[in-house]
Parts: structure tokens; sequence; C-alpha cells
């Protein structure tokens, strides 16, 4: 074992003992260390940040438990990693609820139109399947007859994002009426 790792060991222990100093050293010294990875895992800096500070409160709440059997930073990778994994999954399980609610509605705005005798198109099925930002560019723009500067101006968006959202619906659209 090095002098470093020696040092640290001391500081670890130090910390689990209820030295905030040494506490705080340790995750300002690994804190960039962290982050940095969690940057080219999320691929966001936002989640990257959330996750970091995740991790700096679950290393605080859990620095008993550090066993020195693997390096300090080793181990708040390993929380940080879990956190996501975790953060991951919820996420899937929330999008899979949102995907039921959402194709459950859809299914009923279906049948409140065929109701009342209006007809339900392919077009109408794949609408159902953009995102509501390509949606509603793709409804002012073809369906209501806006221009790209009056639907930025009502979206809050400038004239150039109008149209890319129109077209990337539109192209949307085309793939899956085929």
């Amino acid at each position: 074992m090095s002098q470093m790792e020696a040092a640290e060991l001391e500081e670890v222990r130090r910390a689990a003992e209820g030295d905030d100093r040494a506490l705080a050293a340790l995750l300002q010294r690994h804190y960039a260390f962290v982050y940095k990875y969690l940057v080219k895992v999320t691929m966001d800096p936002n989640a990257a940040e959330e996750t970091v500070q995740d991790t700096m409160i679950r290393c605080m709440e859990n620095i008993h438990r550090y066993d020195g059997s693997s390096a300090f930073s080793s181990w708040m990778i390993t929380i940080a990693t879990r956190i996501y994994i975790d953060k991951t999954r919820r996420k899937k399980r929330e999008n899979g609820w949102l995907d039921m609610i959402r194709s459950e509605a859809i299914r009923r705005f279906r049948w409140q139109f065929e109701s009342r005798n209006e007809e339900w198109t392919d077009v109408m099925d794949a609408m159902t399947r953009l995102t509501p930002e390509h949606r509603v560019a793709v409804l002012l723009k073809h369906y209501y007859g806006y221009g790209y500067d009056e639907i930025g101006e009502m979206l809050g968006i400038p004239a150039g994002t109008a149209k890319s959202r129109t077209a990337y619906g539109l192209r949307q659209l085309r793939k899956e009426l085929g």
C-alpha cells in the first residue's frame, strides 16, 4: 500500500468517525472524477450533475461501509453506476406506465370520435405516435394553414425550429403510413 493510499484510508476512517473536514476533503477531491465519468455514461451534463449529487449524498451516508478493498474512487464510481442504473430502470418503468395511459387515452379518444360518426383515419392514428411538439407543428402548418413565422410566434420558438419540427413530423408520418 502506497503512502497516498494509506493517507486516504486514514482520511476515510476519520470521516467515518464524524470528522466533517475529512469527509469534505474526500468528496471534493473525487467530485470532478465522478462527474466526468457520469457525463460520459449519461451523455447529459444535467443528468450527470444530478447523479453526482446523489452519489455524494450516498457516500456521506455510507462512508462507514467503505472497507478499503478497492480505491475510494472505485467505490464512488460503483455507487454512481448503481444510482444511474436505478434511475434508468425507474424512468423505463415510468415511461411504460405513461405509454399505457397514453394508449388508453387514445383508444377512448378514437371511440369518442367514431361514436359521433366522425372518421378515424390512418393519418389520425399515425399522428398519435408523433411527439406533441411535432404533432402541433404539423397540425398548425398543414391542417390550419399557419406560416412558420406564425407557428414560431405561437409556440415561442424560432421560425426555423417550427419548420424543422414540421418537416420531421411529416417524415415520421410518411414512415408510419408506408
